[in-house]
């Protein structure tokens, strides 16, 4: 069991396991209904860490609170476990190599991966890095002003821009006075305070 932070702004670290490594998108699919069951909504599965510590990061969080109890950490953990372990017991691993599992809240300055996200989020700084360039920007940090179908909005210093939410490589919030108020009482400990404008 890994370290956890109470009610922290930085990412609540629950479980790591060693296992191979995988599609990430494929893992999301499988796993999806069974962080439902508990409750929760499943914010991003990905592969952090590089080639010296691949770490498969399953990020999750209660809608009401946007965190994770230490409870839910160790009952998601188990339900992952649940999923993938009977897969590999049958010779039919959905990953290759060795990487470590993790379990954890999203934190202050969360990614933004859902469309439902740009609304949520209304209002606050975020960075926004495209696939594609857009108006010869491969990214752009500004306040996001909503999303439109797949059309999403952001202000930037140098006017509104708008994207289309499948040219989105990632995105997440930028720390500011506003997002510490709204997300109070969580801390800022462990958050990226870096800003770029593209």
């Amino acid at each position: 069991m890994g370290p956890g932070r109470g009610r922290s702004g930085a990412p609540r670290v629950c479980n790591f396991r060693e296992r191979p490594l995988t599609d990430t998108t494929a893992i999301a699919k499988l796993i999806e209904p069974a962080v439902k069951a508990l409750g929760l909504d499943l914010v991003r599965v990905a592969m952090i860490g590089g080639k010296s510590d691949p770490t498969l990061q399953v990020m999750a969080e209660r809608p009401d609170t946007r965190q994770l109890t230490i409870d839910d950490c160790a009952d998601l953990s188990r339900a992952i476990s649940e999923i993938l372990d009977p897969l590999e017991e049958a010779g039919k691993d959905v990953i290759e190599g060795a990487y470590r599992l993790e379990v954890s809240s999203p934190g202050i300055d969360r990614p933004l991966t859902r469309r439902g996200d740009y609304a949520d989020w209304a209002g606050h700084e975020a960075r926004i890095k495209f696939i594609e360039p857009v108006d010869t920007a491969k990214q752009v940090s500004g306040i996001i002003e909503g999303i439109d179908g797949d059309l999403v909005r952001i202000t930037t210093p140098k006017g509104e821009r708008t994207a289309d939410f499948t040219n989105i490589a990632s995105a997440k919030l930028l720390l500011t006075d506003k997002l510490i108020h709204a997300t109070a009482p969580l801390s800022t400990e462990g958050v990226d305070t870096i800003k770029t404008e593209g």
